[in-house]
């Protein structure tokens, strides 16, 4: 069964669909099953290059990029989570519940309110904070607990947990054009 943005009827039925983990990703949002965009060359560098930047502040947490969270009855998969490290278990699979920081990156052809709908489902099933990341528009979406959304830009500071770092949006921006660091 190809999935191409069929209808099914209950989480546990998509869960057990193949190829839901094919890149890019499949999410089950609404009863609906949605394939994530391929992530462009701006996009995957940010990822990857804030992942290392939040990994190598802290310890309390991890940011892991990619990692399907259960919460149902949705499963998401966002592009980056970050979870308390004692929240992770020893055993391989998919998250059980809400991050407690979710990361999105918006793709040019990725509809705002869909990713908003996304993060809002998280906050309020137990995430503390959330971005959303516009590259075009050199902007940053927070939402903090159950708090309304402030829109940051430039040198404005965005909150972290637990104070993991301190990142500006230019400095986030910035983490698009950052090649990779080889020793």
């Amino acid at each position: 069964m190809t999935l191409s943005s069929s209808l099914i009827n209950s989480l546990e039925t998509f869960l057990q669909q193949p190829n839901i983990e094919t890149s890019p990703a499949w999410e089950f949002i609404h009863g609906q099953a949605q394939q994530k965009p391929m992530p462009t060359l701006f996009h995957s560098r940010l990822q990857r290059n804030l992942v290392n930047a939040i990994n190598n502040k802290t310890q309390a947490y991890e940011a892991i990029q990619e990692l399907r969270c259960i919460i149902p009855p949705l499963s998401v998969v966002p592009d980056i989570v970050v979870v308390k490290s004692d929240r992770l278990q020893d055993e391989d699979g998919p998250l059980q519940g809400s991050p407690d920081w979710l990361i999105e990156i918006r793709s040019p052809d990725q509809s705002t309110l869909d990713l908003q709908n996304k993060i809002l489902h998280c906050l309020s099933n137990g995430t503390q904070l959330a971005w959303l990341i516009d590259i075009q528009r050199q902007r940053v979406w927070v939402w903090e607990n159950q708090e309304l959304p402030l829109v940051l830009a430039g040198a404005d500071i965005l909150p972290t947990l637990d104070g993991i770092s301190d990142f500006t949006v230019e400095e986030i921006i910035a983490m698009t054009l950052k090649r990779s660091m080889r020793s």
